[in-house]
């Protein structure tokens, strides 16, 4: 399947986390420089656990504006987070160059006396960036900070129910949400069910699918742990099956390219590819969505426009 031409090319994005060690920043600037040659609209850079990682976090954002072509979507949460230190760090995005954030509430203290933060929900951190933004308009050209937001294709685990979940979307968009990505998920019907849900409820701004190349069944079951969702069982059965490496690689691929078809199916707007700073499989998924070649095929094509 070859992505139509005739409309607004969809979007592509990657995730990435910052290296915790010489031996893995090494790889992901290796991972970088793979993903930059697709030509990304954005690559989006997670921030969350010690004050170790998230330095690193805003290292690497730094490193994606002064050394890259790429466009950092810089990951922000408000756990354990005051409002003096959340603007402080939306101010320090806007210094850097950043003019995309993801905003996330993270992940709870496991520990009950644990402090959590002076914002309960991501739609007050959403508000708090709105007001940042309005007193750096100079600074950002007149122009307004690209906020996204998480989905839910199934229910959150700290959730009473998926319609509630809807809810939250839907006050994240009045807060001031520009789009949504969703949380990975292993059946196309839970993004059709989530994007229709949504539009039901009054949900107008884009959701963007999460999908992930998963080439071995450990860090299948990491990632169910790490985000509540169930894995595939079929997935999971191939991965575990495999007789090689090989045969892993182009199972999990041929799942994401699965996944991200009916997507586009049902009207995606774009692809956004959870890479665990390892690009092969998303390269792979990117080259058989046909996306690197539509996407410089719609460039050539404006341009030819532009100076005619």
């Amino acid at each position: 399947m070859s992505i139509a031409t005739s409309v607004a090319p969809p979007s592509l994005s990657y995730e990435l986390y910052p290296p915790a060690s010489r031996d893995a920043s090494e790889s992901v600037f290796s991972t970088i420089a793979a993903l930059e040659s697709t030509d990304p609209d954005y690559v989006s850079v997670t921030y969350s656990g010690s004050p170790t990682r998230r330095a690193a976090s805003l290292e690497l954002i730094d490193h994606l504006i002064r050394d890259t072509r790429l466009r950092p979507l810089a990951h922000l949460t408000c756990v354990g987070e005051s409002r003096e230190s959340l603007q402080n760090l939306v101010r320090h995005f806007i210094s850097l160059g950043v003019r995309g954030v993801l905003a996330l509430r993270g992940d709870l203290p496991t520990k009950s006396d644990e402090w959590r933060g002076e914002f309960p929900f991501a739609r007050y951190l959403i508000e708090l960036i709105r007001e940042v933004e309005a007193e750096h308009s100079a600074a950002l050209a007149g122009g307004r900070l690209g906020v996204g937001v998480a989905a839910y294709p199934i229910r959150h685990p700290e959730s009473p129910s998926f319609d509630h979940d809807i809810e939250v979307l839907l006050a994240k968009e009045r807060s001031g949400a520009n789009y949504a990505i969703t949380q990975v998920y292993f059946q196309a019907s839970e993004y059709t069910n989530l994007v229709e849900s949504a539009q039901r409820a009054g949900v107008t701004i884009p959701i963007i699918p999460g999908v992930i190349p998963l080439n071995s069944l450990k860090r299948l079951n990491r990632l169910a742990s790490m985000t509540g969702v169930c894995p595939d069982p079929e997935l999971a059965h191939a991965l575990e099956t495999a007789d090689s490496e090989a045969e892993r690689h182009r199972i999990g691929v041929a799942a994401a390219v699965n996944l991200a078809r009916r997507a586009f199916d049902d009207g995606a707007p774009g692809v956004h590819l959870y890479t665990f700073n390892d690009h092969r499989g998303s390269l792979d998924v990117v080259e058989q969505l046909e996306l690197p070649r539509t996407r410089a095929k719609v460039t050539r094509t404006w341009a030819t426009r532009a100076v005619a």
